[in-house]
């Protein structure tokens, strides 16, 4: 059962309102995209509204022949065009002779341009975005070749074959440079093994089937890199601490008098003393200092390490001129990634729409749970990929859909009719409507299931 007291409603409201003002952004810019070639080409623009307004808006404005509104229903935005099939479904304005201002009245290629220009925005967006990312915060990185000590598994990747200190070498016998690209690779790629040296020896580990679906439901990543037990942050509010207290920089060497070189072992080792006092020997400044703890019901005393840090991560910093092709790049490079998904839901065993669908719920939990600019245009970026993708896919009700009616009517010189178009948009918004459902079913469900 749901408790609402239970819910953090402040990081809730953070979350949201993070959502609506990164989707307010994309799109108002995407709905820009095709109000600004509709004008260049004389077509009657006659409301652009940022969210749908079903029944009453939030706000409305008449300015020349446009109506500009904000709508109650924020699942998106809309421009109406003059003499267009679109999400109005103004069936009396087509009965109607066509007018030169109308878009059904423009030449075939001047339609086409006006349709494409939301998805155009969105890529440039992305793009954009992604440079402006990399040229202010820089991009994470952490090459292989700085784990020293090899990899610490998990319940998925010990499964799968892999020990502690095995050191990655490649995926599917690809060479892996970057850590942080490997569980993405695995997952995109339907990896099917993965080489690593091991006692010296080069071993290779087939991937057993269920790894990748593991991966997605759990959310996990593959392998995390192995490092020495040294303390990063320490939370006072989850700490129970007896005689003196765990600092930043602690290297923690035994946990009740029993040794742990690496932060895998200590994890393994705390399980043992559930709901019990600790005593922790760590090194602090070349001392030697006993920290004794009460252990919750997992042995936790609320501290946490960064391995990710202590591994070797560092920051790659972009100027201006390099930040831009690597904003392109890095935008190509996540468009690809949303390819490559996309055709996985149809071509994969392992992955599920029930694993990888979400609704504005799941979308709202991407973003942090306090305002962090870096991450909020990431996600914005990101957003704006998608969005670019998921409009461009040739669904009636999409843009995607009118532009391949309108490559149609150029290759055969034959205009679908009215009546078509009609019928088309409303099997689109049909499925459309009937996929946002599933999608909100999911994540109702999903949070009912941690309940």
């Amino acid at each position: 059962m749901i408790t609402l007291l239970a819910i953090d409603w402040a990081v809730v409201g953070i979350k949201a309102l993070q959502l609506v003002l990164s989707l307010s952004i994309l799109v108002v810019l995407h709905e820009m995209g095709h109000f600004l070639p509709a004008k260049w080409f004389k077509c009657r623009v006659e409301k652009f509204y940022l969210f749908f307004d079903p029944w009453f808006s939030l706000f409305k404005k008449k300015i020349g022949e446009t109506i500009y509104g904000i709508g109650w229903l924020p699942l998106g935005g809309y421009v109406k065009i003059s003499g267009m099939i679109d999400e109005s479904m103004d069936k009396e304005q087509m009965k109607l002779p066509p007018q030169p201002w109308e878009f059904r009245s423009k030449p075939a290629w001047q339609r086409l341009i006006i349709m494409i220009g939301g998805v155009t925005v969105n890529l440039i967006l992305g793009f954009l975005l992604f440079a402006m990312i990399l040229g202010i915060w820089g991009e994470r990185r952490l090459p292989v070749k700085n784990l020293q000590h090899g990899v610490a598994v998990n319940p998925i990747s010990e499964k799968a074959g892999l020990k502690n200190g095995d050191e990655i070498v490649s995926i599917d016998g690809r060479p892996v440079n970057d850590f942080y690209s490997i569980t993405k690779d695995i997952i995109l790629d339907e990896s099917k093994s993965v080489q690593v040296k091991r006692d010296g020896m080069l071993v290779d580990i087939p991937l057993p089937k269920g790894t990748i679906r593991s991966l997605i439901k759990s959310k996990m990543q593959f392998i995390d890199p192995r490092v020495y037990p040294i303390v990063d942050t320490v939370y006072p509010e989850l700490a129970k601490f007896i005689k003196d207290s765990l600092k930043k920089g602690d290297h923690i060497l035994t946990i009740n008098n029993v040794p742990v070189t690496y932060y895998d072992e200590y994890r393994k080792e705390k399980l043992k003393f559930r709901n019990q006092e600790l005593t922790l020997t760590v090194l602090r400044n070349k001392d030697t200092v006993e920290v004794k703890a009460q252990g919750d019901s997992l042995g936790s005393i609320g501290f946490n390490v960064d391995p990710y840090d202590l591994a070797g991560t560092y920051t790659q910093d972009f100027g201006f001129l390099e930040a831009v092709p690597a904003g392109v790049r890095k935008g190509w490079e996540t468009l690809i990634m949303n390819i490559k998904n996309f055709k996985l839901l149809f071509t994969s065993d392992e992955v599920k729409a029930s694993d990888s669908l979400g609704s504005f719920i799941s979308i709202g939990n991407m973003f942090g749970p306090q305002w962090d600019w870096e991450r909020f245009w990431t996600m914005t970026a990101l957003l704006s990929i998608v969005l670019a993708f998921m409009n461009i896919l040739p669904i009636p009700a999409l843009d995607g859909g009118h532009v391949l009616f309108t490559i149609y009517e150029m290759i055969t010189g034959r205009k679908p009719s009215d009546k078509f178009m009609e019928y088309a948009q409303m099997v689109g918004m049909v499925l459309l409507l009937g996929l946002m459902a599933y999608a909100l079913g999911l994540d109702f469900w999903r949070v009912f299931r941690k309940s």
